[in-house]
């Protein structure tokens, strides 16, 4: 079930970090969103993780249509030609805007680390109101066997380390736009 409240605090704290937000009833809308906006930003590529077979075919399909080509993992070889990446997101910190994301896999590192934009998925039903909601979960992830890494994504990447001005896109994506997708659609 929604709550409108945590949605709307979601909305806020990702856009003052000057994340884009919007919402979105399923993966049509999100695959439409993520390559309409890669064609405007005269992109030529995506990547995407996360996905079902289903979405992966659609998405593949939009690409098609629009002109744009989708890159298939390894995207290590494609690493300096990725415009756009859409990835499905394991959380949302709506405290912070922030996004939460298993980041373990070297595709998803590049996938959002080592692009122009990053359209981000995030189911509504997956929106917890502060970090401390996300204990139990983290937990386990961190008490697996194998080696994990988890990503807080808050906002495009930015820096004041160079002469102390605000530099947008330096250590990753220039953009973040994140699809709050409604339950029951995920």
């Amino acid at each position: 079930m929604e709550n409108p409240e945590l949605l709307k605090l979601m909305k806020e704290k990702a856009e003052s970090v000057e994340a884009f937000v919007s919402s979105v009833k399923g993966f049509d809308d999100i695959a439409q969103y993520a390559t309409n906006l890669t064609k405007k930003q005269g992109g030529e590529t995506v990547v995407a993780t996360g996905l079902t077979s289903e979405e992966y075919g659609v998405l593949k399909t939009q690409c098609k249509d629009t002109g744009l080509t989708l890159l298939k993992p390894p995207f290590r070889e494609h690493a300096n030609n990725i415009h756009t990446s859409l990835t499905v997101v394991d959380w949302g910190i709506a405290e912070t805007g922030s996004l939460v994301l298993d980041s373990s896999s070297e595709d998803v590192r590049i996938a959002t680390m080592l692009v122009e934009t990053h359209v981000a998925v995030l189911p509504s039903s997956k929106i917890k109101p502060d970090s401390q909601s996300l204990e139990k979960e983290l937990n386990s992830s961190f008490k697996t066997d194998s080696p994990s890494y988890t990503a807080f994504i808050t906002g495009a990447s930015r820096t004041a380390d160079i002469e102390r001005v605000l530099a947008i896109g330096v250590h990753g994506p220039q953009e973040l736009h994140i699809l709050i997708m409604e339950d029951n659609q995920a």
